[in-house]
This record gives C-alpha cells, sequence and structure tokens, in this order.
C-alpha cells in the first residue's frame, strides 16, 4: 500500500511528490487534468524577488527573496535570469517608494537604483513618465518545465503518477480518511488508491476536496486576467512602484510578454471567463508604464485563479497574504490521514513542499530530512544524445530539447534522424516533427494540448491556426493517432486557442482570428466552438483559432 497520496499537480503537489520520494516515502499524486492543469500555468511566469511584497506582506517577501535563490539554484532550465525593475511614474507616490526601498532591505531582497540614462538605453519603450527606477532580482520562470522536472525526479525514485483522474471522494474508515476514489476520464471508469496519509495540495480546489472529509478549509479563489503580447515589449520584468494594483508587471517570457494582472474573488474555481472590461483596464493601466501596450498586438487574454488562504476586509483579495498555510486536519478538525497545504505562490512551492512534507513525515513515522534546496531536480542528460542531437539540429535547438525532455533524449535524436524528423511543425517556437513524435510517443495518445504544454506547439503568432493542422496530420502519418480522430483532435487545440484569443480581438488580432476561421472552414469544415458561436457573431464572424 502507498504511503502517501498527493492530490494536485501543479508545482506545490509536484514539489510535495519529489520531497516525499527523496524522503523514501512511497507515494502516488493523481491530478484531474495533465500536469500543470490549474495555477502553475495560468498567471504571469514570474519568479518573484519578494519586492512585490515587500511593504504589504514582509514575511512573504522574505520567503520569495530566499526561495528565488533556491529555485535559480536547482532548477536553472526552467529560468530565465532576465532581472527586474520598480518603476515610479511622475503621478506615483515618492513617499511610497522611499517605504519599499527600506522595506526591501530589510527583507533582504537586493536593490540597485538605476540611472535614468541607462535606464532609456535599455528598455527605449518605457514611458517618458518614469521618473525613478530600482533593479531587483525578479526573473521568469517556466512552471511546466518546473513542475515536469519535480515529477521526472520523483518517479526515477518510484514515485506514481496519475493524471485525468478526478477526485470524486476520499476512502474514509470512520473518520479516517484512508485514499482516494477517481474517475478516470480516458475510460469513464471509477478507482480507488488507498494510503496512509493523503495530502491536498489542490490549490483553489483544496476547500472542495477537504470538504469531503467534512472538514472546513477558507480557501479564496481569486481570479486574475493576463493579457499575452506579441514580442517582447522589455528586457526585463518590469513593475510599477506602486502599492499592487491591476495592470502594474510586465513579465517577458520567450517570445511574448506578459500583462498583469486582475484580481477577482469568484465562487468557482474552474471560472477562467475573462471579462472585456478587465481586458480593457489592463491595457488601459499598462501603458501608461509602456505606451504601446495600448495598440501592441495581443496575441490571447487568459485567465488564472489564485488559491488564496483567509480573507481581506470588504471582500478586498488584493489585501490578503500571499503566505501559505500547511493544516494538519487531525489535529485541527479531527479527521486523521488528511492534511491540506493552502495559499503561497509558486515562487515558494518548494518551501511549501517542504513544510508539507515535515508533517507528513511525523505522522508516517519517517525521520529522513529534507534534501530538496541542496539536490538539483534534473539527472545531466545523456551526453551522446546530446550531441546527436546537436548534429542534427544545431546546439540551440538541442539544448531546447535537451531542457524538456532529459529522459527521452535517445528516443528523440532517433526520431530527428528518420526522414523529415527536422521539418519546423511550429515555426513561431521552432518545434520540429522529429521533438513532436518523440514526445507524443512518450505520452502515449496525447491530446495536442498535452504537446503545447511540453513543446509549446500553437503559443506563437498563428496561435495553432497553422501548426495545429501539420501536428495533428504528422500524428496520425506516424500512427500515433488514427486519422479518423483527426478532426476532434483538431477541434479540441482550436477550441483551447479560441478562448483565449477571443479575449484580446481587435485590429490586427481580429484580422489574423478572420484568417484562423477562414482556413478551419475551408479545410476541415469546422465551426467554431459551442458557445462561441454568439460572440463570434458579435466580432463580424470571425475567429475559430
Amino acid at each position: 500500500m502507498l504511503q502517501a497520496i498527493v492530490i494536485g499537480g501543479g508545482a506545490t503537489g509536484a514539489g510535495i511528490l519529489r520531497d516525499l520520494a527523496l524522503r523514501g516515502v512511497r507515494a502516488a499524486l493523481v491530478e484531474q487534468g495533465d500536469l500543470v492543469h490549474g495555477t502553475s500555468s495560468r498567471y504571469h511566469g514570474l519568479l518573484h524577488s519578494g519586492g512585490r511584497y515587500a511593504v504589504k506582506d514582509p514575511e512573504s517577501a522574505r520567503e520569495c527573496a530566499v526561495e528565488n535563490q533556491i529555485v535559480r539554484r536547482i532548477a536553472p532550465f526552467a529560468v530565465e535570469p532576465c532581472g527586474g525593475l520598480f518603476v515610479r511614474l511622475e503621478q506615483d507616490d515618492p513617499a511610497y517608494a522611499r517605504r519599499w526601498v527600506a522595506a526591501c532591505r530589510e527583507a533582504g531582497i537586493p536593490v540597485e537604483e538605476v540611472d535614468p540614462d541607462r535606464l532609456r538605453r535599455e528598455e527605449p519603450l518605457l514611458a517618458g513618465s518614469v521618473c525613478e527606477a530600482w533593479a531587483v532580482p525578479d526573473a521568469a520562470v517556466d512552471g511546466w518545465r518546473l513542475v515536469r522536472g519535480n515529477v521526472a525526479a520523483a518517479e526515477a525514485r518510484g514515485a506514481r503518477v496519475f493524471t485525468y483522474r478526478r477526485v470524486v471522494g476520499l476512502l474514509m474508515d470512520g473518520r479516517r480518511v484512508a485514499g482516494v476514489r477517481l474517475l478516470n476520464l480516458a475510460t469513464g471508469e471509477e478507482e480507488r488508491l488507498e494510503a496512509e496519509l493523503v495530502i491536498n495540495a489542490a490549490g483553489a480546489w483544496a476547500g472542495q476536496i477537504a470538504a469531503m472529509a467534512g472538514a472546513p478549509l477558507d480557501v479564496v479563489a481569486d481570479r486574475g486576467v493576463l493579457l499575452v503580447y506579441h514580442g517582447r515589449l522589455t528586457s526585463r520584468v518590469v513593475n510599477r512602484l506602486r502599492k499592487p494594483g491591476n495592470g502594474d508587471i510586465f513579465v517577458p517570457a520567450g517570445s511574448v510578454t506578459l500583462l498583469g494582472t486582475t484580481a477577482t474573488p469568484v465562487p468557482d474555481p474552474d471560472d477562467i471567463s475573462v471579462p472585456p472590461e478587465e481586458v480593457e483596464e489592463l491595457k488601459r493601466l499598462g501603458a501608461e508604464m509602456l505606451p504601446m501596450a495600448a495598440t501592441a498586438r495581443i496575441l490571447r487574454a487568459f485567465a488564472g485563479v489564485r488559491p488564496l488562504f483567509g480573507s481581506g476586509p470588504g471582500g478586498n483579495t488584493r489585501e490578503i497574504s500571499r503566505g501559505f498555510a500547511v493544516i494538519d486536519h487531525e489535529a485541527e478538525h479531527g479527521v486523521p490521514g488528511l492534511l491540506s497545504v493552502v495559499g503561497g505562490k509558486l515562487t515558494t512551492y518548494r518551501m511549501m513542499a517542504e513544510k508539507a512534507v515535515d508533517v507528513a513525515a511525523a505522522r508516517l513515522g519517517v525521520t529522513v530530512p529534507c534534501r530538496t534546496a541542496e539536490e538539483p531536480i534534473l539527472p545531466p542528460p545523456d551526453p551522446d544524445a546530446v550531441r546527436r542531437l546537436v548534429h542534427l539540429v544545431g546546439r540551440d535547438l538541442a539544448q531546447a530539447v535537451a531542457d524538456r525532455h532529459p529522459a527521452t533524449l535517445p528516443q528523440i535524436a532517433e526520431a530527428i534522424a528518420r526522414p523529415g524528423g527536422r521539418q519546423v511543425v511550429c515555426e513561431c517556437e521552432q518545434v520540429t516533427a522529429g521533438e513532436l513524435v518523440g514526445t507524443a510517443r512518450e505520452l502515449g495518445a496525447p491530446s495536442l494540448g498535452d504537446l503545447r504544454r511540453r513543446t509549446r506547439l500553437g503559443m506563437g503568432t498563428c496561435q495553432g491556426g497553422f501548426c495545429g493542422y501539420r501536428a495533428a496530420l504528422l500524428l496520425a502519418r506516424e500512427g500515433i493517432v488514427a486519422p479518423e480522430q483527426v478532426p476532434a483532435l483538431l477541434a479540441r487545440f482550436q477550441a483551447e486557442r479560441w478562448r483565449g484569443v477571443r479575449g484580446g480581438l481587435g485590429g490586427l488580432e481580429l484580422r489574423a482570428a478572420e484568417l484562423n476561421y477562414a482556413l478551419a472552414r475551408a479545410q476541415m469544415a469546422m465551426e467554431p466552438a459551442a458557445g462561441t458561436a454568439d460572440a463570434v457573431a458579435q466580432m463580424g464572424g470571425a475567429g475559430h483559432d
């Protein structure tokens, strides 16, 4: 029997699984979708320096400052150390800026004032009203790579992972939680897993899981909308130097720039709708820092739900701490066999996991200490496979493949070596046919969405409007999916892409959506996904992506 089951395949759940595995605990993870199904993939991608919370939440700021450096050290493959800026505009309060600098230094966050002339040279698109700037060690982090790295490290030590399994109930032995009841979303069958301990790391859904055992858990689902701009509008993370609010941070990530975010409490953690008024508010506020944000091309608008712990005055979620808590439900509510970890941020995922597993280990009688801050996440990739990849596709692309799939390099190298393996399927993200086929074979029978998370297929300018067809047909040609499955595969992928595209439609975005819609109708006789037809009609008939 398992010693522990972790519910939730985001950063915290993956970190807990790795920590358990390193301590020799027999553990499994269950997730209702693919890995990184929830908040860990639906946020601005910032590895916090702690500067954002220095004034209002100094404990969270100190935690971020410490964990920022740890994540850089143990998972460099997932981090882009671009650096960050806090900029004060002429209309912003200079007294707050002085408090912020002092608070950063008190929290151990390195801050360095940036000369205005240097700033204009390095970030020429910033508003002319910027009158003060400070550099901080912010960075961009790829949530998918970070989670997959943690999971791969845990699997290498015997941990098991079950994706597309929704928890529909907890196995109860009297008041004790003894495991989970799962619905296999691929087969429709119910499954059962038993364990000595269940660790609830379900993020915004954690309250629902705890309620299955009759344990109260105060989790606030806080929806935040973000915009994805085409191209890098800044070279570094740019934060507005004022009290945190909407539309006050730009994060460059790969070939795009993200602008975030709003904060709206919602009753349902599955509510990732994108209200048009929030999109317009983000554009207006973002343009105060970066005027181009008002007119630059938006690839998509999307939302994620923060799992906050506690409550704010008057329902203001901005005032809720970004700290975290580990709840032992036996001690708190008389429910043995269940722990919950709630709140926090992706930046502090490892610390959250450590504190949760410390409690779990005590319950399981395990005395092995935590090693997650010292031990690198991914083992060195196979050097022979890397050399083959460099020869076949060049150094930069080979390194990208190595970062994404270190455990499958020989298979990927073999796939790329086959005729047509070097063909580029997705020009924007430089995804090759060989990489796509190698990844698909690893997964078995993947959706295009699964492949997107692993290879960035469809995340560039066309948003899957061109490369989605190539990828689906390639999978059929390679025998990975049946030809008759191609239309459904494409429809599901394009519906997901369209959900984000529709939030930012206007100008260039509308014209691109018109083209994708025409392609869908001409090539596959496809119409917009159910529920979007009215929105398409209101936008002039544009948009199935």
